[in-house]
Order: C-alpha cells, then structure tokens, then sequence
C-alpha cells in the first residue's frame, strides 16, 4: 500500500455510512427527550416505589453517559462529542459494522492472528470477513492487504497491542493504511496502557476515517462493568448513539466507573506494576525447560511456545491454573497466552510448570 493523498480528500463518511443508517429515525427514550433534574417523574413507567436495593436503581439512567464521558474527556484529552461508550468495546465493533456494512454485499479485513470479535460480529452481521495474515514477526502485510481490499471494503480492523501476540503495530505501517485506505480504519488499542507507543488517539483531527477503541476492562481492572470506548470523529459518534439500544450502559456501571476514574493514580501505578511483572514473569519462564520461545510483549499478557500445549494445558489445568491455549490459532502454533498475574499467582505458575515432565 502506498500514502499518494491525504485522508481528508479520499474519506467521505456519508459514502461509508449505510443509507438505511443515514436515514433512520432513533429511538426516543424518555430520558431522551427530558434532561435535568425534576422532583416528580412520571414519565418513562418507571416504578416509583423503588428498588429492594439499597441504592435506587427504579430510574433510566443516563442514556448519553454525559457525566461518565465528561469525565473521560478529561482523562484521555478528547472533547466528549468524539467518545462514544459500548457495553465493552464488542459492542462498539458491532455497531461499527452494522452502521457502514450491508448485509451480503459488503466486507471488512482483518489481520490474523488478531482479536476473533471483529469476525465473529461480522459473520452474525453477514459479513464477508477478508484476510491478510500478520507476517511471521507479527507485523502488517502491507502488499497483501492492498490486494485484499475492493470497493465493498468498509473497514479495516487492526489490533495493536495485537491479542493474541502482544506486540505493538509499526505505526509507520498504520498510518500508511489510514492515509490511502477511504474507509475505516478501526485501532483497537485495549492494552496501550501497557505499551510504550502512543495512543493513537493523537491522530484523530488528521485522520478522518480513525477510529480508537479503548476500554476499561483491562488497566482500570472493570471487566466485569463493560464499558468499552470508540473515539472517532463527532460526525461517526453521533451515528453510534443514533443506532445504539437506548440505555446500554446501566447505571450502577456508569456510578462504580465514575468512582474508578478519580483513581487515575492507583491505576499507573498498578499499570506499572503489572509491566515489572511482566518483565519478572519472562525472565523466569526462559529458564523452563518446556518453554521454547517468548515473544516480546507490550500488553499484560505474553504469547509463549511451549514443547506440548495441550498437556502443559491440562497439567495446568488439573493445578486450578487456567492459562490459553491459543495452539490451533494462525501464526500460534505450540503457543500458550499467559496473563501477567500478581506476584504470588506468577510463582505459583513458575513452580508449577517446574515440576512438570516432558
């Protein structure tokens, strides 16, 4: 692929838009067509008796997250009209694919080995999936991408820091398919807390067609809340929100992230603790005889081959250690994906996998 025109002359957001999409009338939900405070509300049949709960969670919540994306625009520096809030990031690639695909005409590319989402909700959404494989360093193929792609190509979904493999994308490489690809481009990035390369958010006024998924199911540690991130341009989020359920995200998710994000603190700092342990985890894993190769690794996780996965994986198993094994995925093969624990939970594995005979 090759970077002949910038991104603002070959983009046009309504070309990628489906015109059902671009016409359609959103749901009004209640709490959509009142904003503020009010001391009677009898408008959204709501139970006004309450909930058994301690907190009353009887209301709709917010169905713009206003105060949780506000204080996300602090955090990230962003203005809160480029962020759009999914229940998790699966939601965000799902919405994205049924905004800009149509059904049995369209397609998408994807790098394998990558995040199996992006196929999976493509192939729900009868969407072709196309394939252009990483090289054997898990970087982009440029020239086979370019080959892959045609003038139903909507988006291109790539993964960096990559899952399964843990590296970081060459940017140079990203910004050559965001300057000559007309569609999107979607960097998912929901391990860049634990990288060393910068968010590519940065890039978001130069390249139209940028689209960031975030998350803070992995450095915040609120997997169990789903809220997921797209940060785009404000034209692309306001397509989301028109063609998102009305109250994706509940509102006791909304009160606990909110309470999580005034911790920005602790969270850098378990950030950089997982990153030593993840240092501390590798080092000790090369002197196991089963272990044959470590990949390098900018997320909280690392990609390791083994000399038998599928017993290390039962033995480990049969231990209440779960780890993936991901030896039947592209580019993977002989590969066990171990997530960087506490320092007590990594010893356990390192002595565990010790004892295990070949």
């Amino acid at each position: 692929m090759t970077n002949p025109k910038t991104p603002a002359k070959i983009f046009d957001l309504d070309r990628i838009l489906r015109k059902n999409i671009l016409d359609l009338v959103p749901y009004s939900s209640a709490r959509d067509e009142f904003q503020g405070m009010a001391s009677v509300y009898l408008d959204a049949n709501e139970n006004s008796y309450g909930s058994p709960l301690p907190s009353n969670y009887n209301r709709y919540p917010d169905p713009a997250q206003t105060q949780l994306r506000e204080k996300i625009s602090r955090i990230k520096g962003v203005p809160p009209e480029r962020i759009f809030l999914g229940n998790g990031s699966d939601e965000c690639i799902d919405l994205l694919i049924r905004a800009c695909c149509i059904p049995g005409t369209d397609n998408l590319l994807v790098c394998p080995p990558t995040y199996g989402m992006y196929a999976v909700c493509a192939h729900i959404n009868d969407i072709e999936v196309r394939k252009a494989s990483l090289r054997p360093g898990f970087q982009l193929d440029l020239e086979a991408i370019g080959k892959s792609l045609d003038g139903h190509t909507k988006i291109i979904f790539l993964c960096s820091p990559n899952n399964p493999t843990g590296n970081s994308l060459d940017r140079q490489d990203v910004e050559t398919i965001l300057g000559s690809f007309p569609g999107l481009v979607v960097v998912d990035e929901a391990y860049i807390n634990f990288a060393r390369q910068k968010s590519f958010i940065q890039e978001l006024e130069e390249y139209p067609n940028l689209v960031v998924l975030q998350t803070l199911s992995k450095a915040w540690g609120l997997a169990a809340l789903r809220i997921g991130m797209a940060i785009s341009s404000p034209q692309l989020t306001k397509i989301l929100f028109r063609i998102k359920p009305p109250y994706n995200i509940g509102q006791a998710s909304q009160e606990l992230a909110m309470q999580a994000l005034d911790q920005i603190n602790l969270v850098n700092e378990r950030t950089r603790m997982i990153v030593q342990e993840r240092e501390l985890l590798g080092k000790a894993l090369e002197a196991i005889p089963s272990v044959l190769k470590i990949f390098p690794s900018e997320a909280n996780f690392l990609l390791v081959r083994v000399t038998d996965p599928g017993r290390i994986y039962r033995y480990l198993v049969g231990l209440g250690i779960i780890v993936r094994d991901r030896s039947r995925v592209e580019l993977c093969e002989g590969c066990l994906r171990i997530t960087v624990g506490t320092p007590q939970e990594n010893r356990v594995l390192i002595e565990a996998l010790q004892k295990f005979q070949a």
